[in-house]
């Protein structure tokens, strides 16, 4: 690949960005300072869980006092909580994962008693807990497709973890002339940012150019793209929007 050792490091380069909202335009705005023209095309969505009864009787019990801790690992879960008017005991903890999901939750004006401070993932998470295990009751309301790294750690460490669905995430069909972009390689970067935005980038635009330098938020991102049958250039050593641009960059210029 040709080494850019300016200051604009992706001059000239259109970056597929698979989500939208403020994640995405926040992407999008650091890519235009490298230089890149960023494409955003949202590739999910988000729906209503189809057991809308087991969330609200979860989040009465929340807010009955019924749990020591609620995880929330991401700011849809964040828009469910707001949705459904939660209230958040004092004697609560709230756990969360990822920078976003930490910024939304102090948005909607709730508290974060804890967040991964080197590893901001649900596998960081149970590291974190690791070292002083609560005994204690945890809600965790999630996507129906989520992985089970969370809850399956939590448990091992002899936690009383109960998940329930939050809601589910939908493909949505990225624009005729973006897919025959990404085909003929008019977009040369394509950002994974989770594992269903992966099987929706196989599902929809796959096989991806050989040229085409495909960045991963983080190892587990990087794992589930993989597993979908999605080539992985370069993985972003954190799951924020700037160690994402950074790996897109390493994989640019080396």
């Amino acid at each position: 690949m040709i080494t850019r050792l300016n200051h604009k490091p992706l001059a000239g380069w259109r970056v597929l960005v698979p989500r939208g909202g403020e994640w995405g335009n926040s992407v999008a705005a650091t890519l235009r300072q490298k230089g890149a023209v960023p494409v955003i095309a949202p590739m999910t969505n988000f729906a209503a869980t189809e057991n809308s009864e087991e969330l609200a009787h979860s989040f009465t019990r929340l807010s009955d006092g019924e749990f020591e801790w609620l995880v929330v690992t991401s700011s849809t879960t964040v828009d469910v909580l707001v949705g459904h008017a939660v209230r958040v005991p004092e004697h609560t903890k709230i756990a969360a994962v990822g920078e976003s999901t930490t910024s939304a939750l102090v948005l909607a004006g709730y508290r974060v008693d804890l967040a991964p401070a080197k590893d901001n993932s649900s596998r960081g998470l149970v590291k974190e807990w690791r070292s002083a295990p609560p005994k204690e009751r945890v809600l965790v309301p999630q996507s129906e497709d989520s992985d089970d790294v969370l809850v399956t750690g939590l448990i091992e460490l002899g936690i009383a973890v109960e998940f329930v669905t939050a809601y589910r995430t939908v493909g949505v069909a990225v624009p005729r002339d973006v897919a025959d972009d990404v085909a003929s390689g008019a977009i040369q970067g394509v950002l994974i940012t989770s594992g269903s935005v992966a099987r929706q980038i196989q599902t929809q635009l796959a096989p991806l150019p050989e040229e085409t330098v495909v960045a991963a938020i983080g190892p587990r991102t990087a794992f589930d793209a993989r597993a979908a049958g999605i080539r992985v250039d370069v993985i972003a050593e954190s799951r924020t929007a700037d160690a994402l641009v950074a790996a897109l960059i390493e994989g640019v210029v080396r």
